[in-house]
């Protein structure tokens, strides 16, 4: 039973800090908009402060189903994808490495992926203030880590920052146009310094064939087969470190 109470509680947390991650994926990359401005959350529709009980996560949506109380505009379904995805994170996580502070730190880069996956979606970028504190997070969070060392965080770093922004220079040097942006090299060093050389490479493996079974998707949805179509490629690799 203790089980069960601590694993619900858990849960419940888990949905809690995918509340804060919805706020960070909407005002993170609008240049009028803070953590902490406005201090109430609004409808992105009319604007309207949001009551308290409007603000109770994953609850509220299902009992406003799915519309703003004031203009009856309807809330992205994202919302409650975002807090149960978080949930389950903090679930799986304490699962498998309990309490611990190697279980916190592999949840916070899990939920760093979700909030860039989600603002690449949207934006086509992947802001600075996210991935360069990462990189130095990740650097000392390597003290703590099974299987890593400051070495290995180090050559994680070099590595992925480094190869991505190689690929990027070619890239825009022999067709003369931009194939991976800046965000992404600075997010793969980010992944390079939590995860090591090791997890950098799988990484660059892994992304590629999904990017590449996603880019042919969006084009036969889109029917504009060219390659100078832009797609995000923080999501791809996102996917494949989680």
């Amino acid at each position: 039973m203790n089980t069960i109470i601590s694993n619900c509680l858990i849960f419940a947390f888990g949905i809690c800090i995918g509340s804060f991650l919805n706020v960070c994926i909407y005002r993170l990359p609008r240049e009028n908009l803070g953590i902490g401005h406005p201090k109430r959350s609004i409808c992105p529709n009319c604007k309207t402060q949001l009551l308290f009980w409007e603000n109770i996560p994953l609850l509220s949506y299902i009992f406003l189903k799915g519309k703003c109380r004031t203009c009856q505009g309807l809330i992205s379904i994202r919302y409650p994808v975002v807090e149960l995805i978080s949930a389950l994170f903090a679930l799986a996580v304490t699962l498998k490495f309990g309490i611990t502070l190697v279980g916190f730190i592999y949840y916070l880069l899990l939920i760093v992926l979700l909030v860039v996956t989600f603002i690449d979606l949207d934006f086509q970028i992947i802001p600075n203030i996210i991935s360069l504190p990462g990189i130095v997070i990740g650097f000392f969070a390597s003290f703590y880590l099974p299987d890593m060392s400051i070495q290995d965080s180090l050559m994680g770093i070099l590595t992925g920052g480094g190869l991505f922004f190689l690929i990027a220079y070619i890239f825009v040097t022999i067709r003369g146009i931009e194939g991976m942006g800046m965000g992404d090299v600075k997010l793969l060093a980010m992944l390079g310094a939590f995860l090591g050389l090791k997890g950098v490479m799988f990484i660059i493996f892994i992304s590629s064939i999904i990017g590449t079974i996603g880019g042919v998707l969006v084009m036969i949805q889109t029917r504009s087969f060219t390659f100078k179509q832009k797609i995000p490629f923080g999501p791809f690799l996102s996917i494949a470190a989680m």
